[in-house]
């Protein structure tokens, strides 16, 4: 109610309400909000796990390795697949890189010591065979070598430094990661995660 000028007491017109374009405005942001919301989590969620507890063939802990076939470097062929029932060791390295030239000693200690038991296998990576072969006859590595030529093996591990090992029990499951270099107690305990 207002007054005007000669005293009489006058009803003023009612306040305008909010504008509805600002309203219908945050009525469709909402919506949009809550589907790019629940995409991203369907997007970011945890692995599928199978019944068993085992998710599908990935580079990650409790789930299987994912299979591959390679030559190697005494002109045979790796396949993963083969050594079913057999805890591997599985090394990405190669001979330009430090701390895998560090590291191989001990993958080659590991070998002898749990020979028959564990296999160590040492994936070199885009090399030459020759480069390769000098290489192991000067460290004197007697496991298997194969060559990950295109690097499509360490593409489908999701290597993305060396070296990188993988501890793979006999079920072919992955129960431990490294990435880096190991030494000998580093990679001991990381063995009997996979031969219990």
């Amino acid at each position: 109610m207002t007054m005007n000028s000669s005293g009489e007491a006058h009803l003023s017109p009612p306040q305008s309400a909010p504008s509805g374009g600002r309203i219908n405005g945050w009525l469709l942001l909402f919506p949009v909000l809550l589907i790019l919301g629940s995409g991203w989590i369907w997007w970011h969620r945890a692995p599928a796990v199978e019944e068993d507890g085992i998710g599908a063939a990935e580079p990650a802990i409790s789930h299987p390795a994912p299979d591959f076939t390679l030559a190697t470097l005494d002109g045979g062929t790796f396949s993963l697949s083969e050594q079913a029932g057999t805890p591997i060791v599985l090394n990405f390295w190669a001979t330009w890189c430090t701390p895998c030239r560090r590291e191989l000693p001990a993958l080659q200690a590991a070998a002898e010591r749990w020979q028959g038991k564990v296999l160590v296998i040492g994936v070199d990576q885009a090399e030459d065979p020759e480069t390769v072969q000098r290489y192991a006859d000067e460290l004197g590595l007697t496991f298997p070598i194969p060559l990950d030529a295109s690097m499509a093996v360490a593409d489908r591990y999701n290597v993305r430094g060396l070296p990188t090992t993988f501890f793979i029990d006999g079920d072919g499951v992955i129960q431990g990661i490294w990435i880096g270099e190991m030494n000998s107690v580093t990679l001991a305990e990381n063995v009997v995660k996979i031969i219990r």
